[in-house]
């Protein structure tokens, strides 16, 4: 995997070993970021950041501050070697999404959501997420093609398919 575009444009980025994460493709971060237009000072957080590839993206295109929430103990260790290998400086929290969401004071420009496609706390989650996005913020929920996922108190922006995957956009 590369970095699509950015200072740190071409870069590669490594994913945690295995089959338990399913890195975002660079054609499907390309188009999302094509969606989501430019991100320049954007607060960032990466939910379910896996190799942190979306918040990584966010920051080489001028994002001023991601924080990557993950529960995987090796897929934090390989956000922080991308961070050290693209000298780049943000959070890396090793903790459950729903628990951190429950907790979490700041609210964010662009909030990057990519759980399992298999994922079933849908629920335990969707409720925290309208107070953790900005008022003129951007909500990115990656899931499954055939997922068309709905969260009550925002509105779909749009939603495109990319092969497997659906890239769903979120506004106040």
């Amino acid at each position: 995997m590369r970095i699509v575009a950015g200072s740190r444009k071409g870069h590669r980025i490594d994913a945690p070993k295995g089959t338990a994460t399913r890195p975002t493709s660079d054609r499907v971060r390309e188009n999302a970021f094509n969606l989501i237009g430019p991100v320049d000072d954007a607060t960032v957080i990466d939910l379910f950041a896996g190799s942190g590839a979306m918040g990584l993206e966010a920051l080489s295109r001028g994002a001023a501050r991601a924080v990557f929430v993950e529960s995987s103990r090796d897929a934090c260790r390989t956000i922080n070697a991308n961070l050290d290998k693209l000298r780049l400086d943000a959070t890396v929290l090793c903790a459950d999404v729903a628990r951190t969401l429950a907790t979490e004071g700041h609210a964010y420009d662009l909030v990057l959501l990519d759980p399992p496609y298999d994922f079933a706390g849908h629920d335990r989650i969707a409720p925290h997420l309208p107070r953790i996005l900005a008022e003129d913020g951007l909500l990115v929920y990656e899931t499954g093609a055939r997922t068309l996922p709905e969260i009550e108190g925002l509105q779909t922006r749009t939603s495109r398919k990319y092969g497997s995957a659906r890239i769903t956009l979120f506004a106040h």
